[in-house]
């Protein structure tokens, strides 16, 4: 158990009802609205958003700028980089065919998790309803359509695979004949994907 404090930079807005974990870090200018849990040994970057009921795990690091809304999910060890959006409206607008202001009670909420390990890069948007795999790497601006799987490495707009990446960090691109890579990692060494019991299995 961790009990070191958090360390909360006076500038920034952390509602009463949020948990924060201890060791963690919430840097200038961020908001943590009602509701929200921060595990131990985060650093949330200078104004970043983190919505009301958003769930971070231990050890994720959210660089600054970051807009994590109302029905993310994000599991231990994850990175996310600078300027990263998650959205959680699949049909998104400002008021009803009538023309009265949308409330709360007018759209549903669609769920997004982000498992263990995975990076997401600088600028990429996640849309609602995905679920981002365990070690699992978004290039940097890429837009998130769909789940993506363990390890799996993508860029694009639509963001589309282009290989693997082990728990290091390394890209692992698929073969021609589209086959995923398989054998040790050119950076750390570990057979990818790793077997039960190594890093990433």
């Amino acid at each position: 158990m961790n009990n070191r404090p958090a360390r909360i930079h006076p500038s920034a807005d952390v509602a009463d009802t949020a948990v924060i974990g201890g060791g963690t870090s919430i840097w200038n200018g961020a908001q943590v609205r009602e509701g929200a849990h921060i595990g131990s040994d985060c650093v949330i970057g200078k104004n970043v958003y983190i919505d009301a009921g958003v769930v971070i795990g231990d050890r994720v690091k959210i660089q600054n700028n970051v807009s994590a809304y109302h029905g993310v999910t994000v599991e231990d060890g994850v990175f996310i980089g600078p300027h990263v959006c998650f959205t959680n409206d699949k049909a998104p607008r400002a008021v009803n065919p009538d023309g009265s202001p949308k409330t709360d009670a007018d759209w549903e909420v669609s769920p997004t998790l982000v498992r263990v390990g995975a990076a997401l890069g600088a600028n990429s948007t996640i849309l609602p309803g995905v679920t981002i795999g365990r070690w699992a790497m978004v290039g940097s601006g890429s837009v998130v359509t769909r789940d993506l799987v363990d390890y799996e490495l993508v860029v694009g707009n639509p963001a589309r695979r282009v290989g693997s990446a082990c728990p290091c960090g390394q890209p692992l691109r698929d073969g021609e004949d589209g086959a995923a890579f398989h054998g040790p990692c050119p950076r750390c060494g570990t057979h990818f994907p790793p077997r039960p019991g190594e890093a990433g299995g």
